[in-house]
Parts: structure tokens; sequence; C-alpha cells
């Protein structure tokens, strides 16, 4: 579904991306790993079309994504839960969803109102308070509710579960488990290993922007030297 090949790419002069591979296919949950500021969130931006890539191949479904604009990338499926949550602070919870709905191909969308609702029953119970008046648990529930309201064929998660309580981490993890079962296809940054690990099919390592490691996850809870190398401080 989402073929990255040798992707270079930065801001102005300052290069971030040197060498960066992946890929992901349908139904598959990926986890892309390394410590801060190793180019992770880089990588999600030249995704999106966020940030132009300077060199490599980047293709969505067969087709080159490239120099795509951000909404022209959303168009064909990819949908984004950006970090720091992003919400529209004086919209309602309900506004904020509406505002994103898409439906992709001739079939009934998957994700309506009513399915977010089932989802999210927190986010039913405030559907008219204003983002800002939401705790940051809500507020991520409403981000990565109004990126499932794009229907998107790929869901991307940037630090997704970062700086919540446990007991809402626990449930956003939950969520992304019902996510899976249903085949949808994730694209997922998170700090917390052991989750992360139980979640995702498969996992690559990035440092100092390029690609060191890839595999199953099964291969890198076994994999301690990759993870002391690369993953912990």
């Amino acid at each position: 579904m989402l073929t990255i090949e040798n992707l270079k790419a930065g801001y102005g002069q300052s290069q971030v991306l040197f060498d960066v591979s992946l890929s992901i296919g349908a139904g598959e949950v990926l986890a892309l790993l390394g410590r801060n500021g190793m180019g992770k969130t880089t990588t999600i931006a030249t995704i999106m079309g966020l940030l132009p890539s300077w060199d490599g191949r980047l293709s969505f479904d067969g087709r080159a994504i490239d120099g795509l604009p951000p909404y022209r990338v959303a168009q064909m499926g990819v949908g984004l839960v950006p970090e720091g949550r992003q919400i529209f602070p004086t919209l309602t919870v309900e506004e904020n969803l509406v505002a994103t709905a898409a439906a992709r191909g001739t079939a009934a969308p998957r994700w309506t109102l009513e399915a977010i609702w089932t989802l999210f029953p927190r986010l039913q119970e405030r559907r008219r308070n204003l983002g800002n008046r939401l705790s940051g648990g809500e507020q991520q529930m409403l981000a990565i509710g109004r990126a499932l309201m794009t229907n998107p064929r790929l869901l991307i998660l940037d630090e997704a579960t970062e700086g919540l309580a446990p007991v809402i981490r626990g449930e956003i993890w939950s969520v992304l488990d019902t996510l899976k079962r249903e085949g949808q296809s994730i694209l997922l940054v998170d700090k917390n290993l052991s989750a992360v690990l139980r979640l995702a099919d498969k996992g690559v390592v990035i440092e100092k922007g390029r690609t060191v490691w890839s595999g199953t996850s099964r291969e890198l809870a076994a994999a301690q030297d990759v993870q002391h190398s690369y993953l912990h401080l």
C-alpha cells in the first residue's frame, strides 16, 4: 500500500532524512521507531506532502505521491492523527468530525458520526462542547475520530498516547487494536515499546535519518541489542 525507498528530506538547508525505507501492506500495522529527533515526524510530514522530498521514492497504492500537496495525499486515502492533536479549538466536537468527513469509493462509508460515537462514547456525551473545552485525552480521541471520518485506507498516528493518563492510554490502545482487527492499515509512532510490540505486525527503526533495522515485532522483541542501541535512552 505505502512504499518508501531511500527517502531524503529536510528543512531549508538542513537535511534530516538521509536514507529511510519502509513498506506497509493492506491490513498491516507498522511501527516507526527511534529516539527523539531521529526523523520520525519528518518522515510522516514528507509522506503527507507537508514537506517536500529531496530524493527517493514515495508511492501509495502503486502511484507516486512525491510532490503532491497534502489535500491530494488525503484524497488518495491517507489519514493523519498529528502530534499535538491540532483539533479545531473553536468548533464543537461534532463540527470537528463533520469538517473532515469524506467518503472513499462508491460503497457506504465505514466511518460516520454514529460509528465514531460507538468507538468513543465519551465524544458523543460531549458532542456540543468546543474543542478547547475537552481534556487532553478527549482531544486525542477527537483527533483520531477526525482522521477516521476521512475514511482512510491508511491511518497514520504520530505519538497518539504521549502525555496521556494511563487509563486513557489504555483506551487508545484498545481502539487501535479494534481498528487492526477490522483490517485498518496503520503506521504509528509511539514511545511505549511494549504496547507497540503487542499491536504492530512489524517495525522499522531509524537513527539519524536512516533506516537501521526492519523486521517483525517478534524479531524486534528478541533483538535486545537493537533496542539497547537505538531505542532506550
